[in-house]
């Protein structure tokens, strides 16, 4: 979750329409990972509750970089890694810097990222666990 380059400029002004459909997924995911745990049904729980340490897992796996992020560069530039993708690694830095104008550093995102993730997962697990 660490960004490649922070003096590049405003990813957001220069987006085009396959930079804002993965910016739209990467919305529609974090909003899944955020009020998933509300769900009714006991196999979306399941799902959401096996979800959860899978995105974690995977930014760990993936040198804190979100597939999402990669599958982008892929299809730009045939790579898996683009150093020039700001957001590659960076996705919610990004966003809390250039749109909601957050000073954060990237440690600070990471933490409240897992801790965040950990208190979702114990109540989509709670929620889960009720008869």
């Amino acid at each position: 979750m660490t960004t490649t380059d922070p003096s590049a400029p405003d990813s957001t002004a220069e987006r085009d329409g396959l930079g804002w459909f993965c910016f739209v997924h990467h919305l529609a995911v974090m909003v899944y990972i955020v009020v998933g745990w509300l769900l009714p049904s006991k196999p979306a729980l399941m799902f959401y509750v096996a979800f959860l340490p899978a995105v974690a897992l995977q930014w760990r796996l993936n040198m804190d970089s979100c597939i999402l992020n990669n599958v982008e560069s892929l299809i730009r530039t045939g790579q898996w890694r683009d150093p020039s993708n700001r957001e590659e690694g960076a996705w919610l830095l990004t966003l809390a810097r250039d749109t909601i104008g957050l000073p954060v550093t990237a440690r600070q995102v990471d933490i409240f990222t897992y801790v965040v993730l950990l208190a979702l997962w114990l109540l989509g697990f709670g929620h889960l666990a009720r008869p």
